[in-house]
């Protein structure tokens, strides 16, 4: 309780927001590179693994849907942006000490608001992080693709770490 009498909203995993702003600039100036340095499907080899392909992915992780009929896009978006509402209301009211969880969650928000903007301002996702062996391709991911599954990580890591400890 503060001096005030009023309780203060404790607020602590909103401290991470600004990993989901580095997230979010990191993600839309390198597809700003992208998008301004090659065109369509054009590669750039950097490993005997590794190329830098830009792709458009107008579905959703893996281009799930990319084929419908549009309606996607909006789907997507309004499913991002409740999520995001989602983790904003979370990380407030996080305590401090829970900073694997509130680091989690920041990365999943800045990757859904940095693929958000683009399904925004284009109609699809910039994709150009080209994975494969062989003839065999991942499907292309970019930054907030990486820091969505990062993110991920981290939360069922520390679910598993809250569950060895007798919690939930």
């Amino acid at each position: 309780m503060s001096e005030s009498g009023f309780v203060r909203p404790r607020a602590g995993g909103l401290r991470w927001l600004w990993l989901t702003g580095a997230v979010l600039v990191s993600d839309q100036l390198s597809k700003a590179w992208i998008v301004a340095t090659l065109s369509l499907y054009e590669r750039i080899p950097l490993l005997p693994f590794l190329d830098i392909t830009r792709v458009h992915n107008r579905g959703a992780a893996f281009s799930f849907l990319s084929s419908a009929a549009g309606w996607q896009r909006w789907f997507f978006t309004a499913l991002a942006l409740a999520v995001s509402v989602a983790i904003l209301l979370w990380l407030r009211r996080l305590p401090r000490e829970q900073r694997g969880l509130a680091a989690g969650l920041a990365l999943v928000l800045g990757g859904a608001l940095g693929n958000v903007w683009d399904r925004l301002q284009f109609g699809y996702v910039v994709d150009f992080i080209d994975v494969y062996y062989g003839s065999w391709h991942w499907p292309a991911f970019n930054v907030a693709d990486s820091a969505i599954s990062i993110g991920a990580v981290l939360l069922i890591l520390d679910a598993l770490a809250t569950r060895k400890k007798g919690g939930v």
